[in-house]
């Protein structure tokens, strides 16, 4: 059969990214507690095309999933160093939006309850490897000078801390969680009984945090693990007394 994509281009134009995007999948990642965590990713495969080349080969992309196995550092290598032999590319690119769930014990009664995280993998391999993780964490923060200024409470309210990281080591997704539960007026959980609910109100009660707070300490626990080579951290706090929402955000090198 006549193979159209594989046709020479006398348009002169290389492309940075051709692939596919929007495949649900189903994986296993590498869980720290249990071993092995099920779900499912939006997936986004692709790799450079020379400028004297028309097109690539679509199915070779969803192919290279079926033998995808637990992911790790390893496997996402491994699988873009296949997408690059099978595409004769010399830059290939994967990006997986998953849900994760960790457990969360609380801090009173000890029940378990999984809790769900919004995570990112953003990986390319040219010459080297560089691989981006990202974990969207909920929290709560309370406000200090509502607190400050007020005969009794302060507004409070739910919050995400986005961390986006490099590293040159595996950085389970449970630690960035507790990073910035650490980091927040008080973490949140998928499970509270009244004496933990008491618990963690006065908790953030007494650990007041503008998203200003929030992020800086955050980075401070980013700065400390040398396993972290770049990063990027904002924490937005959902205003429950404004119309708006108030953010945060630092980089590492940015000044």
């Amino acid at each position: 059969m006549k193979d159209v994509q594989n046709e020479k281009d006398a348009r002169n134009i290389p492309l940075k990214h051709v692939g596919i995007k929007n495949l649900r999948w189903p994986i296993e990642l590498k869980d720290k507690e249990r071993g092995i965590q099920h779900t499912v990713a939006t997936v986004m495969l692709a790799v450079d095309l020379p400028k004297d080349l028309r097109g690539t080969h679509m199915s070779r992309f969803v192919e290279s999933m079926t033998n995808l196995g637990p992911v790790g550092l390893n496997e996402i290598e491994s699988l873009l160093d296949a997408l690059k032999e099978n595409l004769q590319a010399e830059r290939a690119f994967i990006q997986m939006e998953f849900p994760y769930f960790v457990q969360k014990q609380a801090p009173v009664s000890g029940k378990t309850a999984p809790m769900d995280i919004e995570c990112v993998y953003k990986a390319e391999k040219g010459k080297t490897f560089k691989l981006r993780i990202c974990a969207i964490i909920p929290v709560a923060t309370l406000c200090p000078c509502s607190k400050e200024i007020s005969s009794y409470g302060a507004h409070n309210q739910r919050a995400y801390a986005k961390i986006e990281i490099e590293a040159n080591e595996m950085v389970w997704l449970e630690e960035l969680v507790a990073l910035a539960d650490a980091s927040a007026s008080t973490p949140l959980y998928g499970l509270l009984k009244r004496p933990d609910e008491k618990y963690v109100t006065e908790h953030a009660y007494e650990n007041p945090r503008f998203v200003e707070d929030a992020v800086r300490e955050i980075v401070l626990r980013l700065e400390a693990d040398k396993r972290i080579t770049w990063y990027r951290a904002e924490v937005e706090s959902m205003e429950s007394i404004h119309n708006h929402d108030a953010f945060a955000v630092v980089e590492k090198g940015w000044n």
